[in-house]
């Protein structure tokens, strides 16, 4: 079996036997199937009348406690966008009624983002469905090598100075 990344390597190998072009193999690999990985989540966030950047915030105001709160910091940094960024996606999020912004009971200075109703059934009925489609992606994969390649891409992440938040 040959993939697009093999014919570029042995096109390289050959005009340019001298370099080691075997980062390509791993990271021309990775840019394809996050082409191709966006598009899918693309279509499945649309099918629910969202985007990627709106279901981000909604998924991480669903898995925080209850009441599903946070700060704008904190979805900034679950989000890791800009200040400026996360005010756009919350006014429109705001306006469809899926999450409220709210004076901050400890500091009335700040304010918390809270999941709504609304906000909440859409969430969830979008994740099961973007679930299923990273399956269906994955299904090349069995278990004990989708576990290797989540390793994996941690140890080179972690590498790279990505670390958990908080």
């Amino acid at each position: 079996m040959a993939d697009h990344l093999d014919f570029i390597l042995r096109q390289w190998a050959a005009q340019r036997p001298d370099l080691d072009v075997s980062p390509m193999a791993i990271i021309g690999r990775l840019k394809r199937l996050s082409l191709i990985v966006d598009g899918e989540l693309k279509r499945t966030f649309a099918a629910h009348d969202l985007d990627r950047s709106s279901f981000d915030v909604l998924a991480t105001l669903r898995r925080s406690p209850e009441p599903h709160s946070l700060t704008p910091a904190e979805l900034m940094e679950s989000a890791m966008v800009t200040s400026g960024a996360i005010t756009q996606r919350l006014d429109r999020l705001e306006k469809r009624g899926l999450v409220a912004r709210r004076p901050s009971e400890l500091d009335g200075r700040s304010v918390r983002v809270t999941l709504t109703a609304a906000g909440r059934k859409l969430v969830d009925r979008t994740l099961p469905d973007h679930l299923a489609t990273e399956h269906r992606l994955l299904s090349a994969l069995d278990a004990a090598e989708r576990a290797a390649l989540a390793d994996t891409l941690r140890k080179i992440l972690e590498s790279l100075g990505d670390r958990a938040a908080g």
